[in-house]
């Protein structure tokens, strides 16, 4: 009990010194954010909450510094890792991540048209990249080195704000600031492989309600979700949710519970890790959506994200679990549609069996001496990744009204790089042009479909450590020696020099 009492003591100091220091700009922040780090897995969660209450206007106030303001914001997300909930914090950091993402786009179009090349790691970058993106941006070139040179930063604290639900959901409150900041972060993605996640958890935040239509019973339901990074993870926790008596009494096999347990947050059962497919997944639209899409993939009909779930054309099966482990996954079905309004939907839809697995074709021809065992998509599955191409956006602040968590009024002023600086079109070929005044904001083009493989068709980038994850590892490289209000190159000479 009384080491208990002297750690949360000495969090409580070490917090203290870090707001003090990041005012201050002083030379012993980063040994003030170690320590921090350091005890932040030893305290109760309603402390780490109390000290994220106390940072949010310590972190809105560092913005101009803008390394303090992005180490602030991997603490933040360590934090948030180990149990604090994000509140105004995690919504300041994705504001700020708009800011200088923005500014770190502007980046990349002029490296591209001063030749192009390889772009210099975000940490590595100087003065005399700064000097070369100069020849396109003028005086924005400043702002612009320093918005790639805290790129990686911000990105890392975002995926940790984005798995708070409430972070989640106040995005999803303004489809404005949505959609401004999944343009910039699939600009990103394109050139840093850790953006990639970040982008499919801004997909995520995207859905709340699907409109869920049964063939074979022809009832419909509306249910809410969160947290669900594929449609595998979704049609399990449908079946779980509708099938037999357990359910709403819908025809089928009800999945095996370990599967369920492992779709919202527990772990995968080695024993029962193999999930058996129920149905195939159909846009209301009529578009095959299938099972490797995300929620969000599924089409809008009249105001309703609707999906039906169709017999199976082929057996397919995948793996048990949740391609974000850390984000717990939840379905819940909100009502049943009356039979006059089901039956109204149904006269919207697609004829029975008109839309078909795309592999099943050529599985049914028994005539060509192929019959083949059920198609198993294996282990990464449902970790695939699609490229939807370059789009382009520009970033909008998170509004004042927001609920849950309430926000700050004061803190959704522009960022630090204006709104009509520089252009954020992007084109396939160059990737990245020329910016321009007054930028034409446009849709992405469609992704092409990716059929789902067996494994992985190619080994992915060891991934950069999350902050805080899994217990207590180096901060991020760039927190220990980048603290300052920019990069090296940019500090005042020492006195007298």
């Amino acid at each position: 009990m009384w080491k208990d009492f002297y750690v949360t003591e000495e969090f409580r100091s070490a917090f203290q010194r870090v707001l003090d220091t990041a005012a201050a700009q002083a030379p012993d922040f980063p040994e003030a954010v170690h320590d921090v780090f350091r005890l932040s897995t030893q305290v109760p969660h309603e402390e780490l909450g109390h000290a994220m209450e106390a940072l949010a206007p310590v972190l809105s106030d560092c913005e101009q510094a803008a390394g303090i303001a992005a180490d602030l914001s991997v603490l933040a997300g360590a934090l948030v890792e180990n149990g604090a909930p994000a509140g105004q914090v995690g919504l300041e950091v994705l504001r700020q991540l708009g800011s200088y993402g923005q500014a770190a786009v502007a980046f990349m179009h002029a490296w591209d048209k001063t030749g192009g090349g390889r772009l210099p790691e975000p940490g590595e970058v100087s003065g005399t990249e700064e000097k070369r993106v100069e020849e396109v941006l003028g005086e924005n070139a400043p702002l612009a080195t320093i918005g790639w040179w805290t790129s990686l930063r911000y990105g890392l604290a975002a995926k940790a704000m984005l798995s708070d639900a409430g972070v989640r959901a106040a995005v999803r409150a303004d489809g404005g600031a949505l959609e401004g900041l999944t343009q910039i972060v699939h600009a990103l993605s394109i050139r840093l492989h850790e953006f990639v996640e970040l982008g499919e958890l801004l997909r995520m935040a995207e859905v709340e309600y699907l409109l869920v239509l049964d063939r074979a019973s022809w009832r419909g339901f509306r249910v809410r979700v969160d947290g669900l990074g594929d449609n595998f993870q979704l049609q399990t926790l449908l079946a779980d949710a509708l099938v037999g008596k357990e359910g709403r009494r819908l025809p089928g096999t009800r999945p095996d519970p370990r599967w369920t347990a492992a779709c919202l947050d527990g772990a995968a059962d080695p024993l029962a890790d193999v999930v058996t497919g129920e149905w195939d997944l159909v846009g209301g639209n009529g578009d095959w959506v299938g099972n490797d899409a995300a929620p969000a993939d599924i089409p809008v009909v009249d105001g309703e994200r609707v999906l039906v779930l169709e017999p199976q054309s082929l057996t397919y099966s995948w793996r048990a679990g949740r391609r974000h482990p850390r984000i717990p996954g939840s379905l819940e079905v909100v009502d049943e549609l009356t039979a006059d309004e089901a039956t109204a939907w149904w006269s919207r839809m697609h004829p029975a069996g008109s839309v078909r697995h795309p592999q099943a074709a050529g599985i049914e021809r028994e005539e060509d001496g192929d019959p083949r065992p059920p198609l198993h998509f294996g282990v990464a599955a449902h970790f695939a990744e699609a490229d939807p191409g370059p789009s382009s956006s520009q970033f909008a602040a998170l509004p004042p009204e927001l609920t849950d968590p309430p926000a700050d009024p004061d803190a959704f002023g522009p960022g630090p790089f204006g709104p009509h600086t520089v252009s954020e079109e992007l084109d396939d070929d160059p990737p990245l042009p020329e910016p321009v005044p007054a930028p034409t904001s446009r849709s992405a083009p469609e992704p092409e479909p990716v059929p789902a493989p067996a494994t992985r068709s190619t080994p992915e980038p060891e991934p950069r450590e999350t902050p805080g994850a899994p217990l207590l590892p180096p901060l991020p490289e760039g927190v220990a020696d980048s603290w300052s209000w920019a990069p090296s190159w940019k500090w005042p000479p020492p006195p007298g020099q």
